[in-house]
């Protein structure tokens, strides 16, 4: 099995998913926080349904992620002025200090993941995963099978 670059990367997989879970966890935070936080702060405000795109979040996730990050002051839900319907999610500036606060986690993560490599061998590394996602996206298969 060890010589099976699919158990392999199941494997690496499994561990950098807990680190990221313990290292968000230590600090009251979830991945789905990152990821909605940096996307509002690096694309800014958008509906629900871009902000699902944007971030790959299934909607009942994403929704429930926002409603955290509501409660706790990060994000506000305003009416959209162009389409009263839907809502737009915007970054607060507790939100903002969050953000910084959850990517210098999730550096701090991706060092523990890369501990073993050098910075040659890690930007070898990111390079073939870009490489290998690209390529079966572009088969038009999806990273997770549809339920």
């Amino acid at each position: 099995m060890e010589q099976l670059p699919s158990w392999l990367l199941t494997q690496t997989a499994a561990h950098a998913g807990r680190l990221v879970h313990d290292g968000f966890a230590e600090v009251g935070a979830r991945g789905y926080h990152y990821r909605l936080l940096n996307s509002l702060l690096e694309e800014g405000p958008a509906s629900q349904a871009d902000l699902g795109r944007r971030t790959g979040i299934h909607l009942s996730d994403m929704v429930a992620a926002l409603n955290e990050l509501q409660r706790e002051g990060y994000v506000a839900r305003e009416p959209d002025p162009a389409d009263r319907r839907r809502n737009v999610i915007t970054l607060t500036r507790p939100g903002r200090l969050r953000a910084a606060e959850l990517t210098k986690r999730a550096h701090d993560v991706q060092e523990r993941l890369l501990a073993p490599l050098t910075e040659a061998e890690r930007g070898q590394l990111l390079s073939t995963l870009v490489k290998l996602l690209d390529h079966h996206l572009r088969q038009g298969i999806p990273p997770l099978p549809k339920e």
